[in-house]
């Protein structure tokens, strides 16, 4: 297979990786490939092999992820903009359900970990712009709080991947993690029940 093979079967094997690895299947060379029509050499012209693959596996989920953060338009309300990071970080997790469970196997390096470094840092952001315009207080570190409201988000999300929450209940949890993290921060409660809301009103779910 030529170096310059398409670049679909590059997702196609990623996408096939990541879901082996979420039904707990035997990942080997051959039992990637069977069924594709693809040789085991794409493996090879794609990664480099399977240590490639792996780390491309990772990447291509933070990758996903950036991609939908930055979807997430800037506004006037740094608490709904958290807010609605959070959301996309949801339905992110929903659409590819398999490479998100993926994104956090550390046992493989990622490629480029700027990639997880960027999406975060649009957590802290927010966050940041949240303090400057006095929503939190002076004294709050963004990133911690950026930190906190991310490891809410993913326990919740893992719940919902797990079949244990269901997404309604996920969307009314996660909202009220943001309102509880981000009041203990600082926030007018009320004022920041309205941003969260706001935030999920444009998400539409």
């Amino acid at each position: 297979m030529p170096r310059s093979a398409p670049p679909a079967v590059r997702t196609m094997l990623i996408e096939r990786a990541a879901g082996m690895l979420a039904r707990r299947e035997p990942v080997s060379l051959r039992a990637l490939v069977a069924g594709t029509g693809v040789s085991t050499m794409a493996v090879y012209t794609h990664f480099d092999g399977m240590p490639g693959l792996w780390r491309a596996v990772r990447q291509e989920g933070f990758a996903r992820l950036a991609g939908r953060l930055a979807e997430v338009p800037t506004t006037d309300d740094p608490v709904r903009d958290l807010a609605a990071l959070g959301t996309a970080y949801a339905a992110n997790a929903a659409d590819a359900p398999d490479l998100y469970r993926a994104m956090f196997d550390a046992a493989a390096d990622l490629e480029d970990e700027a990639v997880a470094d960027g999406s975060f840092a649009l957590l802290v952001a927010a966050a940041a712009r949240a303090r400057e315009a006095g929503r939190l207080r002076a004294d709050v570190e963004p990133a911690r709080v950026a930190l906190r409201y991310w490891a809410a988000g993913h326990g919740v999300t893992m719940l919902v991947l797990g079949g244990i929450l269901d997404p309604a209940t996920a969307a009314t949890e996660n909202d009220a993690l943001a309102v509880a993290i981000l009041t203990d921060a600082g926030d007018d409660p009320a004022r920041c029940r309205a941003s969260v809301a706001a935030a999920r009103e444009a998400a539409g779910t």
